[in-house]
């Protein structure tokens, strides 16, 4: 059994839907739970919020909080994964924003992703995780990983 299938398996289990929020990973959680045939009645939808623009418009994202902490933070991860549970008919929802690469800063690090994880009746879960220098796709397919492990252990815990 693949991750996807795994997850879709612990989802129906729980009667949960899942929406994503991606800024790094450009709808690559999305991709993959839905290259699962039958996936349609778990995934709810995606959003793909690149820019801070885009953050503001589709999930609700303050200004101020952008502006504030800068849109790789767990504030901002935070404000995605809650407004992705609030634009959509999931009860759990996922978000990242990252540093991909190539590049950053020593404040913002290239492999440096912010998560946050929104579910219906609980607390909102942030956490960065730092993968390092791996290269764009790296970084990609880690934070990709990553948000499985999440979304996972929300729905088997």
């Amino acid at each position: 059994m693949t991750r996807a299938e795994a997850l879709l398996a612990a989802a129906r289990a729980k009667g949960a839907k899942i929406a994503t929020a991606e800024s790094c990973t450009g709808g690559m959680i999305g991709a993959a739970i839905t290259d699962v045939a039958g996936s349609s009645d778990v995934f709810d939808r995606g959003f793909i919020t690149y820019s801070n623009a885009a953050k503001a418009a589709m999930l609700g994202v303050r200004a101020a909080t952008l502006s504030a902490h800068g849109a790789v933070s767990e504030a901002v991860a935070r404000e995605m994964a809650e407004g992705a549970l609030a634009r959509s008919n999931a009860t759990l929802a996922v978000a990242v924003t990252g540093i991909a690469g190539p590049g950053g800063s020593e404040m913002k690090p290239e492999g440096r992703v912010c998560f946050g994880l929104a579910r219906i009746g609980h607390p909102t879960r942030v956490e960065t995780v730092d993968f390092g220098p791996r290269g764009r796709a790296g970084v990609r397919a880690a934070t990709v990983d990553h948000a499985f492990d999440l979304l996972l252990d929300a729905l088997r815990g």
